[in-house]
């Protein structure tokens, strides 16, 4: 390769924005499609995205609605997102119950070198090519079983991973308004009800594009959640308005938000820039490196280890902490890459010259608190007023299939007997 796939990564992340600006905002519709008799009379899921939510956000800035319908239903102290804790792989393992590894989004950016190609989050072609995605989503389990699905702007929602995209979809943009999205899935609900979808899922990008320009404290960070919020409380007068019954919501998020230390980044080691040798793979709070030639891993992990500051830690792939699954037996699509350097938070690495934002996330949610998630439920299906502890969020697919009354066609990570007791009867 003449360039660098590192470089090749952020010319990518550069371009692919154009694409955005002539974006088609119309919904797809599948055509033929209808509800089963079976599936017309299992309950409603409504699974709601707040990108960056961190766990604290509804109490720290006193979401009204969200406190409100939690307190009456399922509370969790946080969710604990998959490592790395950043927005695709989370969004991708909370719809398929598969750690980052195990369904092959790793991260952002990544290089696949069987595939000898890059993905990245914002390119229109990677987005909906179904074949960069691992697992089966909760959409497509539901399709396979003659249960209508919709989504508006879920990760992976635009294609076909899986087998079968959801019923109704719209292309990857950002020009709808927490509002439009609301009254998109009130029409949803008002199609006749061999038409009407029975899982929802539903993103928000506005919490996490704050807590990123402004940090976690910031009042735009406390205005994007009262959007939010008040967007959550219309959504759920709206349902109950149209007098269905047994519609359930979930609301999670895909991680936290610490304001890092840009003002005195890590350097990136010399030693990777020789592009001969290495490609590396920088998220800031975590960098990968692919050592070309795998006799050299050894070595060059010594040598990376021996000079590495007390602001990171340097570790072979295989021997991350078991916990994570991001080791080198979890890497099914081998994408990781070897050397793992973490920086320990609020450090970050930066390339000289390059610009940070004010927060960020991708640390290890086991060490960083602030990088913890947030799990609310409520509906008919879900127990009162009931307080949770931690867990991980591979451990949502099983219960929204449980509801759904869906049978799952191959193994997941996730186990429902983690989150069998939010439930008010088994099926």
């Amino acid at each position: 390769m003449k360039r660098g796939i590192h470089f090749l990564l952020l010319l990518i992340s550069f371009t692919v924005y154009a694409q955005q600006v002539n974006m088609d905002t119309a919904q797809i519709v599948v055509p033929g499609r209808e509800n089963s008799m079976e599936a017309q009379s299992k309950p409603y899921v409504i699974m709601i995205s707040t990108d960056g939510f961190r766990h604290d956000y509804a109490q720290k800035y006193h979401a009204e609605h969200l406190l409100k319908l939690s307190g009456n239903g399922i509370r969790a102290k946080a969710m604990i997102p998959s490592y790395p804790s950043i927005t695709f792989p989370n969004h991708w393992s909370l719809i398929t119950g598969l750690y980052p590894s195990h369904h092959g989004l790793i991260d952002n950016f990544f290089y696949d070198y069987k595939r000898k190609e890059a993905y990245a989050m914002n390119s229109k072609k990677n987005a909906e090519d179904g074949s960069w995605y691992g697992g089966t989503p909760l959409w497509g389990l539901a399709e396979k079983q003659g249960m209508v699905s919709a989504s508006l702007m879920w990760v992976g929602s635009a294609s076909d991973a899986g087998g079968l995209r959801p019923s109704y979809y719209y292309p990857y943009h950002e020009k709808f308004s927490p509002a439009e999205k609301v009254k998109k899935v009130i029409n949803w609900l008002k199609l006749p009800e061999q038409k009407r979808p029975h899982f929802i899922s539903l993103y928000f990008p506005e919490v996490d594009g704050s807590g990123h320009h402004f940090g976690p404290d910031a009042p735009e960070t406390e205005n994007a959640v009262h959007l939010i919020d008040r967007a959550v409380g219309d959504l759920v007068q709206q349902v109950n308005d149209l007098g269905l019954n047994n519609v359930n919501f979930i609301f999670v998020s895909d991680h936290g938000m610490i304001k890092v230390d840009g003002g005195t980044p890590l350097e990136i080691p010399a030693l990777l820039f020789d592009r001969n040798r290495f490609d590396f793979y920088n998220s800031q709070t975590l960098l990968r490196v692919y050592v070309k030639n795998p006799d050299e891993v050894k070595k060059v992990y010594k040598e990376l280890r021996s000079n590495a500051t007390e602001d990171y830690e340097v570790f072979l792939d295989k021997k991350l902490p078991r916990y994570l699954h991001f080791a080198t037996k979890d890497d099914h699509y081998h994408r990781i890459g070897q050397i793992l350097l973490i920086p320990t938070a609020p450090k970050i690495f930066l390339e000289k010259g390059r610009k940070t934002s004010v927060g960020k996330h991708g640390y290890n949610p086991k060490i960083v608190p602030e990088m913890k998630a947030t799990f609310f439920a409520w509906g008919p299906e879900f127990k009162n007023n009931l307080m949770i502890d931690e867990f991980s969020n591979v451990n949502v697919y099983p219960v929204v299939a449980e509801i759904l009354g869906l049978q799952r066609d191959q193994p997941i990570d996730g186990k429902l007997k983690v989150l069998k007791k939010i439930l008010k009867a088994q099926k």
